[in-house]
Order: structure tokens, then sequence, then C-alpha cells
């Protein structure tokens, strides 16, 4: 296919549609090269909107990482709004990359990052209006390989009749290894065809090529085991997992969106991996062991990436940034260098025990002081011991406490609802808690003029975590336990009304569920949505729960499954799951006695700073984590540029 531009078709149609600005590229540091003097060519997508998925950070350092190899380039795709689609549809304008408005079917790769299994329709969307066959097995070698990535590819199954294959794990060695596959299969004249290409892909046990796998099911509609189909294939797909983060300090040129997005900040990964051991935390469980960028290294980045960009809000991102064994130093380093120029610091997750006034203060010192927020998670002291969440109410109001006492007057508590073991009164005990908070505000502030939100969603079980086992919750229940909470905190004539209250129904969550655990017979249910118009499913305007109902209901019988078989039932130790041949690292024993442990109300310690609990990812990885201090400060700084 031609890797003309289509900017002057596209053109044509932009004064029609909203938003235009976020389909005509030219980003501040984004990076055009020339089309002939490279030999692997990228297209990369996060399957959402512009506003969303350009400050997604996964994508952001891929493409920089792509693009500084000689004779390689990635360009950038979003998904359309549905007005901009039907416009494309009805003029033949091919799905294009906003960096140079080339088809997206002349890359050699097409690259999508699923950070949520909701985007899935948005891929169908993108790979149609790109003129790539919809299934794998109708590619031919001229088609663009479809990649996922991201978090949700540790589960792929959903959607392994539509992509090529699948990367596990941390992508920035990753792209480049294949990358390198690709570049000698081409100068060797593409022998074997698509077939071949994927075969070296696969062989390396680092790429999951669905297509070379057969899965087998029992009479009650179990798998029975899934087995390679073709000699040299692994067993098993091990995860990717980049050790020394200070080697690749990307993003360095951060991308500057042209219109708004949801986050506008440079934004700075200071460590990857949690040891917290929450049970319900994918994320927590597949980004193991736990990896810091050095407090230096920090320092580097954030001088270089303001530079580049004119930010004025330094974003500092983990999965519990105040976790960080240095984060005390990183704050006051950077509020102290940037105090003149009223540089901002946020940290966009804090846990309730990892908080001091000391470290507020320092991220609000040169910024605007917003609400804080905290993720409890359990509304019970018994619900935070099967989450395995040790934070106690006493912990939480000691911490509003003092955030109150220093001027705060917004906190924000996190929960969820659907846990396992969870009843009404558990949940219900949410509102006890913030009762409780504003009482301890009101008291140490000597004013009535606080608030405190609560937000609640709904639990859905995740893959590679001790609850993959768990039943979900129905969203009628959810809904029912939802309002139960809602009428309990609007009734309180002396709190409520400083008590705001933000929840999700039980609906989207089922989706989700079904999408998280399901195996490939949920891939018909996928395209059924797509093709009765199922777009933006993580949009609440655009979600609809009975398309995916009435979808579903008409494909799985067939297979003699339905939503409640994928969502609300438990499974057993011995039922191979739909991604038991993905290797996360997690010794599938180990999950399984944590999840006894959740239904016996056992804690586990955060093994950072106790004996290891044999979870497997540091032995079978031949890993370790990655900890401070390193007796390092971030002042004075002398950046080499590089």
């Amino acid at each position: 296919m031609s890797a003309e531009s289509v900017f002057p078709q596209l053109e044509a149609l932009l004064p029609h549609v909203q938003k235009p600005i976020q389909y005509v590229g030219g980003e501040l540091n984004s990076t055009v090269k020339p089309w002939e003097s490279c030999d692997v060519r990228w297209a990369l997508m996060y399957p959402d909107a512009y506003e969303v998925g350009l400050p997604n950070q996964g994508v952001m350092i891929l493409y920089e990482v792509l693009n500084e190899r000689e004779g390689v380039l990635a360009e950038r795709t979003y998904s359309v709004w549905p007005d901009l689609e039907e416009l494309m549809r009805e003029h033949d304008v091919p799905q294009f990359t906003v960096d140079s408005h080339r088809p997206v079917k002349a890359f050699d790769v097409f690259g999508l990052s699923f950070s949520t299994e909701l985007g899935y329709t948005n891929m169908l969307t993108a790979l149609e209006l790109s003129g790539i066959p919809l299934e794998a097995k109708d590619r031919t070698i001229d088609d663009p390989i479809v990649l996922a990535g991201g978090h949700a590819a540790f589960n792929p199954e959903p959607i392994a009749d539509f992509i090529d294959c699948a990367v596990i794990g941390d992508g920035e060695q990753a792209v480049l290894q294949i990358t390198d596959i690709i570049r000698d299969w081409k100068a060797e004249g593409r022998p074997g065809g698509r077939e071949e290409l994927l075969f070296r892909l696969a062989r390396t046990g680092g790429v999951y090529v669905p297509g070379f796998y057969d899965v087998e099911y029992l009479p009650d509609g179990r798998i029975g085991r899934v087995v390679p189909n073709k000699s040299g294939v692994p067993w098993r797909v091990s995860k990717h997992t980049v050790m020394d983060l200070d080697e690749w300090p990307y993003p360095k040129q951060p991308l500057v969106p042209l219109a708004e997005t949801v986050h506008e900040r440079m934004s700075v990964e200071i460590f990857r991996g949690c040891t917290r051991g929450c049970r319900f935390c994918q994320a927590g469980m597949i980004t193991r062991p736990v990896r810091e960028r050095s407090i230096t290294g920090i320092g580097e980045m954030v001088d270089k990436g303001l530079k580049a960009t004119g930010f004025e809000e330094v974003g500092l991102l983990s999965l519990s940034s105040a976790d960080h064994s240095e984060i005390g130093d990183i704050a006051k380093g950077l509020a102290d260098r940037y105090e003149e120029d009223k540089i901002g610091l946020s940290l966009p997750s804090t846990r309730v025990d990892a908080f001091n006034v000391d470290l507020a203060n320092e991220l609000t010192r040169n910024g605007r002081r917003s609400g804080l927020t905290f993720a409890p998670e359990g509304g019970s002291e018994r619900m935070r011991k099967v989450i395995n969440k040790m934070v106690s109410e006493e912990d939480l109001i000691r911490t509003v406490a003092t955030a109150y006492g220093n001027g705060w007057r917004q906190v924000k508590l996190y929960f969820m609802c659907g846990l396992p073991t969870e009843t009404d009164e558990d949940v219900l005990q949410i509102g006890d808690m913030a009762v409780n908070v504003i009482a301890k505000g009101r008291e140490v502030s000597g004013s009535n003029d606080i608030r405190c939100t609560v937000s609640i969603g709904g639990f859905v079980p995740k893959p590679h975590t001790p609850f993959q086992w768990a039943p979900q919750l129905s969203a009628e229940e959810t809904d029912a336990r939802l309002e139960k909470l809602r009428d309990k905190i609007r009734g309180d004539k002396k709190y409520g009304r400083s008590i705001g209250f933000r929840y999700h129904d039980g609906k989207p969550g089922i989706v989700e569920g079904l999408l998280s655990r399901g195996d490939r017979r949920v891939g018909a249910v996928i395209r059924a949505v797509y093709e009765d118009g199922g777009r933006f499913d993580g949009w609440r305007e655009h979600f609809s729960y009975d398309r995916w109902m009435e979808c579903a209901g008409k494909t799985l019988p067939e297979f003699g499954v339905d939503v409640d078989w994928y969502t609300t039932r438990e499974r057993t130790y011995e039922e191979v799951l739909p991604w038991d041949h993905l290797d996360s690292g997690l010794d599938k024993d180990w999950l399984w006695e944590d999840w006894q442990d959740a239904l016996d109300e056992t804690e586990v310690e955060d093994c950072r700073w106790t004996p290891c609990f044999d979870c497997g990812v540091c032995p079978q990885l031949d890993l370790d984590i990655q900890i401070g201090p390193t007796g390092k400060k971030l002042l004075p700084l002398t950046v080499v540029d590089k």
C-alpha cells in the first residue's frame, strides 16, 4: 500500500467534526522521519481518543525508543470519534497516523497498548478503517503485524482472533528485539511469508502468537489444555522485565499536546513494580519486582523534560509513589530547585500509611493546594484484611487529621464494592468511615467548611492475581449495595452534606469482567458488539450494557457458556485458566495460597522489607528487588546530554 499522506482528503472533512485539532499532528517534540530511509516502520496506537491517548506514558516511551534507532520510524494513531469515522467511511479515508497522516496499513507493525479491556471494539474500528482484515487468519504478507501490549495483554485470549501476537511486560527492550527480527526477515526477502516472521518472533519465547496454539475444551465448557500446534514454539511465553530504569530515561522529549488532554504535565516514572501485595491489584502483581529509578536519574529526567516542554507541573508516577525509598529527598530537592519557577509537583497515588505532612507540603510548595486522594479500598477492617490492604481506620483518621490540621479542606477516599466475601455491612461501614473523617476534620480545623468525597468502583477479578479464581458480584447486587450506602450517607443530617458520593453502577464492571477473564470464545461477543455499533466502551455516554448482553446472548450459547459463567462463577484450583500459558513470573501455587489467606482474612507483609514469601518472580526471572537509598542528593545537578 502507498505511504502517501492522506491529509489532503482528511483536511476537507475536518470542518465537519468535533475537535478537529486532535487529528492534525505537529505537536512539540513529535517526530517525522523520511519513509524511504527507514526499513522497519511502526504505527503505535492507544485505542482511545487523542485526549486520553496522547499523555499515555507507555506509548510515548516506545515512540521515542523506536525513533531513536537509525533506520526505524514510529508514528502514532488514536481512535477517531464516531463523527469522523462516519465521514472517513463515506469518503474512503483510511485510519491514519497523526504524525504524517500515512495510512496505518502501510506500516510493518500496528502496535496497540491496552491498559483496559474496554478498548477492544476501538481496535476493531481501527483495523477496519485501515483496510486490515479483522481476523489474523485472513491477513497476507502485505498487512502489518498486529501486536498487542499493555496490562490487558496479560490475557489476550478474548482478542486472539484479531491480533497476530502479544508482548507481556515491559516494552522498551521488546520492541527493539522485534524490530531486529523484522529487519532481518525483510533483508532476506521475506522468506516463508507472514507465518515465517511470526514463527521467528514466537521462538524467542517472549512473543505470544495465538495462532500457534490450540485450545481444547472439556464437555462442561472449561479449558482442557492449551497446546502449541507448531514445532519450536514454547509451551509458555515469558514476560519482559527492564531491570535498570536509569538506562531507559524515557521520555526525554515528552509530547506537548495541541488539544486539551486528561493530563497536562511532565511525568516521570520514579519506580516500577509494587510488592505491597494488594490481592485485587493486577498492576502490582504483574509488574514485580520493584525497580527504583535513582534520585539523580529522576532529577536529570525532570530537568531535561521541563526544558523540552515548558510544562509547569511534574507528575511523579508509579503504583504508589510515596513508597520510593527516597521520596522525601526527591520532593524536597525538586521543590527547592524549582521554587523560583513555581513548578508544581504531584503524586497521583498516595497510600494512607506513606503520607506525611512534610511530604505533602513539599508537593504543594510551588503549586496549588488541591484535594488529597487516599484509597482504603475496603470499608471495614475485615475487608481490608481480605484484600491485604494493611491500613487501619486509626491510620486513616490520623492521616486526614494531619491534612485537615495543616490547611487542606478536601479529601477524597476511594473504595471498591463487590470484593470477595463482602457483605452489606462491610459496604455500609464506608459511610461510618466518611462520617469519622468529617468529624475529625471539623475538630482539628475548627471549621465546618471541609469536604470528604467517597468514590466507589465495582471490583473486577483480574488474571495473575490471587482473586483470579473469585466470583464477581452481579450488577444487580452491586447496585443494591451502593443504593443502601447512598441512602445511609444522605440520611445523616449532621454530616451528610459534607460527604460527596460518586459511584459507578455495576454494569460496566460485568462487561470488563467478561473481557478480563474471558477466553477465545469471547472474541465472538466482541465482534458482534463492534458490528452492532459498539465504540468507546470506556466512556459512559457511549457504553451500552444492553448491547453487550444481547450480543453475548446470541453468541455464547453456541459454546455452552454464558456471561455468568465468565463473571459470577468461582473457579477451582484444578481449572486451566485461559492465561496459564502466559508466564507473569508469579507461581500459581503461591497465588492460590494467597487466595486461601484472603478467605482466612490473613494479612501478608510487603516483601521489600521482610523475608521473601516465594511469589516466584525473582528466582524465575533471575531478578531482584531494587531499592535505595543511594545516599545521593538532587542538588547540585549536572546534566550530561546524551
